[in-house]
């Protein structure tokens, strides 16, 4: 298989403008992309960090119903610095959210599990994360 050049994960939501709230303000992802109207939707990418890896929001005009799958559908942050997981962490609760008991209990031992607005779990995990082998 040849090489990939971008890895992008699309959702839809019927709360576009809190999703774009929770993940640019909140999280502190960088908006790389957005469009309006294109068929009937709207859209937002945020970088993971940048072009290559993103994550897609999208809303239709019609409503975009998107019902959170189980707690362990995990969208999974590796974030080394603890001190920058705290701020991550307290800037989603300034904002109205808070950490949530994990499902697998893996994740509470190094990480912090929060709900978007949708109800999908992200992981704030205190983590250099894969590494890669020689």
């Amino acid at each position: 298989m040849g090489k990939f050049i971008q890895f992008r994960i699309a959702r839809p939501t019927d709360k576009f403008e809190e999703v774009i709230t929770f993940y640019e303000k909140g999280l502190g992802l960088k908006k790389v992309a957005s469009f309006e109207n294109h068929d009937g939707y709207d859209g937002v990418m945020f970088g993971l960090p940048d072009l290559d890896y993103h994550l897609e929001f999208t809303r239709h005009i019609e409503g975009s119903p998107c019902p959170a799958p189980t707690k362990d559908n995990l969208l999974v942050f590796y974030i080394p610095d603890k001190e920058e997981v705290k701020i991550i962490k307290d800037r989603l609760s300034t904002l109205g959210y808070n950490e949530v008991e994990p499902e697998n209990p893996y994740w509470k031992e190094k990480g912090v599990t929060i709900e978007d607005p949708d109800g999908w779990r992200i992981v704030l995990m205190n983590s250099e994360g894969l590494q890669r082998r020689g």
